[in-house]
């Protein structure tokens, strides 16, 4: 069954475990359910719209949803799965982890859990096979999501800057600056810095470096490529300027996704 007609039957038994793999749907509404969620996403890329931002979870990491709060999921391509656990409440606050959002690299341990997860599908309830399996997943969760992935872009319902990010984002290989970019919409680099930190809560420079990054993932993830052409494309002179940034936002050299594209 698909994710959008699971979600609710998720509430059906608040001491379960739900289970659900093999989701395909490029769009999952916003919602909130009153189980933590555990995703993988296996292959491709999903974004996580929540509070005004909008999260990037690449191939081989995964996110944890804590429950009851606001989101949408999107599915960056069709190769992406996105292997979901949602686990009951109980103890949530003995460990800060349960209560924070967050997305972080997959580790071998927890890819073989998941694997083994396979098995089921559906609500597992505590008296059934697999439970204390399922269970021990979440258990070990706050002892392996150490390396948190924060890579967001802020959203915003002003239609002006909706166009700016537009042209921006298709135009990402061209040279960007402050001042050039706000006179082709008629603003002076006053305004034109203002309203970035009005609609979006970050500066020009700030904004541009992180969409060029998550333009790289999609680049990374789902073309054939090379980074030293990724890397012009998204508006870096160099490999070496373009990998030191992505390894400053990401903590990990972009050559380390390579592997991850889809189909391989």
């Amino acid at each position: 069954m698909s994710l959008i007609a699971s979600l609710p039957a998720i509430e059906d038994f608040p001491d379960a475990i739900f289970v659900n793999h093999e989701t395909f749907e490029k769009q999952i509404p916003e919602h909130r359910h009153s189980k933590g969620q555990f995703s993988y996403v296996e292959g491709g890329l999903a974004y996580i719209t929540i509070n005004a931002k909008t999260y990037v979870v690449p191939a081989r990491h995964y996110f944890w949803m804590p429950a009851g709060i606001d989101h949408a999921v999107t599915i960056g391509n069709s190769a992406a799965v996105l292997r979901s656990i949602f686990f009951f409440t109980k103890n949530d606050n003995q460990h800060a982890f349960y209560s924070e959002m967050g997305i972080y690299p997959i580790n071998e341990l927890l890819i073989q859990m998941i694997k083994y997860s396979e098995k089921w599908d559906g609500h597992v309830l505590p008296d059934d096979d697999g439970f204390e399996f399922l269970k021990s997943i979440k258990k070990v969760l706050p002892e392996v999501s150490n390396k948190q992935l924060s890579l967001a872009l802020p959203i915003t319902g002003n239609d002006r800057m909706k166009e700016i990010i537009e042209f921006m984002a298709n135009n990402l290989s061209d040279t960007l600056l402050l001042n050039s970019t706000g006179k082709r919409f008629g603003l002076s680099q006053r305004s034109f810095s203002r309203l970035f930190q009005t609609s979006l809560g970050i500066s020009f420079l700030q904004y541009l470096k992180m969409l060029r990054i998550v333009k790289s993932f999609e680049l990374i993830l789902q073309t054939d490529l090379s980074l030293s052409e990724i890397a012009y494309q998204v508006g870096y002179n160099s490999l070496s300027s373009f990998s030191n940034t992505f390894q400053q936002i990401t903590n990990t050299r972009p050559s380390a996704f390579m592997t991850y594209r889809s189909g391989i």
